[in-house]
């Protein structure tokens, strides 16, 4: 088996794959209100096509851990199927999602082989989350958040990104929200992948700023568990057993520990959330190549990985893509 191996001996075994670049909200940090231009449906990866690459990563590749991922997986048709071909593999299996829908899937999937979801949801405040995702769908959230954990999709992790002006008064209260259902709670640093290219650092709300927050109503202490390649740190609330997390993607990177490698909808490896350059695995795929032609490809695309994602370079470039064409 080869390894998917870098220059600085980082080894990726967890593998992001986007299932689309479609998403039924509009989050005002992903994209504009009138949404984008999809890709066209002839460009993306089949079913087969995905289970495929799947494969070649788990077998011959070392790929360990397999996220399903957007735009949103979830009005992907063939995303049980997916789920469930890929499970057999042996990976473990998991999903990013933004909730809408999961209310009714979230027990097929499980039955399928998903392990666990991550569901993004930034405020408890019905009003902030139409504001935010210009859509009034909260409840949908919360109610697929319920059905992931009575499914055992745990534990079940929320995602919050926290907007100056918008929800950044409304840490403490969705901690304390997520710690009396089970629900462990990550808030993400507001990363440079919108559509718009209008991100700003200084408008950021940065991991100092949420911690300091959230220590003004709780008690934090560094977690005993070591971090790894996991992007959180994390804290114990008040004693515990529950935890926060901070993924200071932008203030704390953590690329030396870096473990991921993606795969976008339209087939093209992405070596980095971050990168500018991708490798095509689509075009050999559909013309025939061998699993071990595309393993070598997907090997020589980490190896151009660089050391760390650069943000507080001065000559930085966003990505073309935004976070909705990359996955997350």
């Amino acid at each position: 088996m080869q390894l998917l191996q870098d220059r600085f001996g980082r080894v990726a075994t967890d593998l992001r794959v986007s299932l689309t670049d479609r998403c039924n909200l509009r989050c005002s940090y992903c994209m504009p209100a009138e949404g984008l231009d999809w890709a066209p449906d002839e460009t993306q990866l089949t079913d087969d096509e995905v289970v495929h690459l799947v494969r070649i990563g788990v077998e011959q590749l070392g790929i360990r851990e397999v996220r399903f991922t957007g735009g949103e997986p979830l009005v992907r048709r063939g995303l049980v199927d997916i789920v469930r071909r890929s499970a057999a593999f042996g990976p473990e299996v998991s999903l990013t999602t933004n909730g809408l829908g999961l209310a009714r899937t979230a027990q097929t999937l499980a039955d399928a082989g998903l392990s666990r979801v991550n569901v993004s949801l930034d405020t408890i405040r019905p009003e902030t989350f139409a504001t935010i995702t210009r859509r009034d769908r909260f409840h949908d959230v919360v109610a697929g958040l319920k059905a992931a954990a009575d499914a055992g999709l745990g534990p079940v992790k929320v995602n919050a990104v926290l907007l100056r002006g918008v929800n950044d008064d409304q840490a403490p209260e969705l901690l304390d929200w997520c710690l009396a259902r089970g629900y462990a709670l990550r808030f993400i640093e507001q990363m440079p992948l919108d559509a718009q290219h209008g991100w700003q650092r200084d408008e950021m709300v940065t991991a100092d700023e949420i911690l300091a927050s959230l220590q003004a109503s709780f008690r934090l202490d560094p977690a005993s568990e070591p971090r790894g390649s996991a992007p959180a740190e994390l804290w114990t609330v008040d004693g515990g057993p529950g935890t926060v997390g901070v993924i200071a993607s932008v203030t704390r990177p953590f690329c030396g520990d870096c473990d991921r490698v993606r795969l976008t909808a339209d087939g093209q490896i992405r070596n980095c959330l971050f990168a500018r350059e991708e490798s095509d695995l689509r075009t050999p795929l559909r013309a025939g190549a061998s699993d071990e032609e595309i393993a070598g490809r997907w090997v020589a695309a980490l190896r151009g990985k660089r050391a760390g994602h650069g943000i507080d370079d001065p000559t930085f470039l966003q990505p073309d893509r935004p976070m909705s064409a990359i996955g997350g």
